[in-house]
C-alpha cells in the first residue's frame, strides 16, 4: 500500500513501565471519583492515569448493587493498587482491601455446635438473616426457626428481636453462614436430637443443599 506507519509517542518511555514499577501491588493511594460507571469507579491517580475499582472490591461483605450507592464524581477516596497491566494500560485499585477480610477467621468464631445469641436484622419468605459480628450475617431458615410448623418467619420474631441459635453449617466461599434456633431450643429442652442430627449434611456441604433437604423433609411430614 506504499505506506510507512510512524510513532511519536514511542520516543519517550512507556510510563505504563514507571507507573508499575511506583505503585507496586499494597500501595495505598489518595484520589479523586472521575467517573462512575455500571461496573465500578475511576480514580485519578496521575494526569491522564486513572485506576479503576470494579464494585467487587467495594466491600467485604455489603451488597453493592450500583457504584452510585456509595460514590460520586469528585468524592476523594483511598484505595489500594491491585496491579498494573501495561500491555492493556490498566491500572487496578480496591477498597476492601484497605482493611482485613471479616470472613477470614468465621470458622474459628462461629464454629459448628456453637450457641449464640444473635439479632434479627432482617426477615424473608425462607427465614432470618440475624447478625453474628459486625459486617457478619447469619441465615436461620424457615425450617430451623421453632420446633414447630412456621408459615412466615413474622409468627415467631421481628427484626430487632434477640433469638439464641446454633451454627450447623459454614460455607467460606460463599460467605454463608447457617444457623437454627430449633436446634437450640431442642437442646435445652433436653430433647433426643439423634434423628434430626441425622438430616445434617457434612459442613462443606452448601447451605442451599442443606435447607432443601431440610424443607422437603418438612414438606413430606406435613403430607
Amino acid at each position: 500500500n506504499r505506506r510507512i506507519s510512524l510513532g511519536m509517542k514511542q520516543l519517550q518511555p512507556n510510563p505504563w513501565n514507571e507507573l508499575k514499577d511506583a505503585y507496586p501491588p499494597g500501595t495505598i493511594i489518595e484520589g479523586e471519583v472521575k467517573s462512575v460507571t455500571d461496573f465500578g469507579v475511576f480514580i485519578g491517580i496521575e494526569e491522564g492515569i486513572d485506576g479503576m475499582v470494579h464494585i467487587s472490591d467495594f466491600s467485604w461483605t455489603k451488597r453493592v448493587n450500583h457504584p452510585s450507592e456509595m460514590f460520586t464524581k469528585d468524592d476523594k477516596v483511598r484505595a489500594v493498587v491491585l496491579g498494573v497491566d501495561i500491555e492493556n494500560e490498566r491500572f487496578s485499585l480496591g477498597l476492601k482491601q484497605l482493611d482485613a477480610d471479616p470472613w477470614a477467621l468465621v470458622d474459628q468464631k462461629f464454629t459448628i455446635g456453637t450457641l449464640h445469641e444473635v439479632k434479627v436484622t432482617k426477615l424473608a419468605d425462607f427465614g432470618v438473616f440475624v447478625e453474628l459480628a459486625e459486617n457478619i450475617e447469619g441465615l436461620v431458615h424457615i425450617s430451623e426457626l421453632s420446633t414447630k410448623r412456621v408459615n412466615t418467619p413474622d409468627e415467631v420474631c421481628n427484626v430487632g428481636d434477640m433469638i439464641k441459635a446454633e451454627v450447623i453449617s459454614i460455607d467460606q466461599d460463599a460467605r454463608k453462614v447457617g444457623l437454627s434456633a430449633r436446634l437450640a431450643t431442642l437442646r435445652e429442652q433436653n430433647a433426643d436430637i439423634s434423628e434430626y442430627q441425622k438430616k445434617i449434611k457434612p459442613t462443606n456441604a452448601t447451605l442451599g443443599d442443606l435447607f432443601s433437604d431440610q424443607l422437603k423433609d418438612l414438606q413430606q411430614s406435613d403430607n
